[in-house]
């Protein structure tokens, strides 16, 4: 009898343990997901939340920014579900990720950008080459009157070295040199919209949906070349000279849940929401 008992009790405790684990599995599961990195996607990420849990009721979604860089860091750490990134990350990077996960990280392209250059109101320059934006920010052209605006000097407008844009911008556009000591760093997009929005002898940089207030220039991949504004048809044709993906990453086998917002971000009902904001859906 007394063997019995035990293996009874062996038994319900071997249930219990399974039962704990099954509902630990799915408290996870149903446990917040979130989402941290690019300033350039945060309004975006946030949209995506607020319309995924109006039809998902029970789902949480926690939305922050930071940088694409803060994003990285919090996803190779285990200190966020899903990494919003305005960049590629880099292969030390997704090393970290598999050395720590067992994988490579799951990167997946949820929207589409062009990366606009902004220029105050009552600035008469309309279009820039990418040589002269170089020239721009790595100091070489201080005046305007060199790249054919009103004489006055150039105030350039940078991001900090944690976001993706900035890492774009200084490899697609300066061929990775350094940018000039003038460039003052701003803390986000819409504060470097915002101060380009104030000064007159100002010029910036960031995302096609914040563009709000100020003038984008068109772009110039030569000298020589015709000026393209960022739009959906240069975006998808590859036109625009500074399109780029936007990327979601997330550690190798996403629960569920965070499976079934990224498969809603890439569904029609998704990919309107991208449009909403002032980005351009993938096609």
């Amino acid at each position: 009898m007394r063997s019995k008992t035990k293996m009874s009790t062996a038994l319900a405790l071997a249930a219990a343990l399974v039962g704990g684990l099954w509902a630990g599995a799915a408290k996870a599961d149903d446990a917040p997901i979130t989402v941290k990195g690019s300033d350039t996607m945060v309004v975006l990420g946030q949209r995506w939340a607020e319309e995924y849990m109006a039809k998902h009721k029970g789902t949480t979604i926690q939305v922050t920014g930071g940088g694409s860089g803060t994003g990285i860091s919090a996803l190779i750490n285990g200190t966020t579900d899903v990494c919003e990134a305005s960049r590629a990350m880099k292969d030390a990077e997704k090393k970290q990720v598999a050395d720590k996960a067992g994988a490579p990280p799951v990167e997946t392209v949820v929207a589409k950008d062009g990366l606009s250059v902004y220029v105050n109101d009552g600035n008469p320059i309309s279009e820039l080459s990418l040589a002269q934006l170089k020239d721009i920010y790595t100091g070489k052209v201080t005046d305007w009157k060199d790249v054919g605006g009103a004489p006055g000097k150039i105030i350039p407008y940078s991001r900090e070295n944690s976001s993706g844009t900035y890492v774009f911008f200084k490899e697609h556009v300066l061929a990775n040199a350094d940018y000039t000591p003038r460039a003052q760093a701003m803390p986000g997009t819409a504060a470097v919209v915002n101060a380009v929005a104030r000064d007159k002898a100002s010029i910036g940089y960031g995302g096609a949906a914040y563009a709000k207030g100020i003038k984008v220039v068109k772009i110039k991949k030569e000298p020589t070349s015709a000026g393209i504004l960022p739009s959906d048809k240069t975006i998808q044709d590859g036109s625009y000279p500074l399109s780029r993906p936007l990327f979601f990453y997330t550690r190798p086998k996403p629960s569920a849940g965070i499976a079934a917002f990224i498969d809603w971000v890439l569904s029609k009902d998704g990919q309107g929401v991208v449009v909403k904001v002032g980005y351009f859906p993938i096609k």
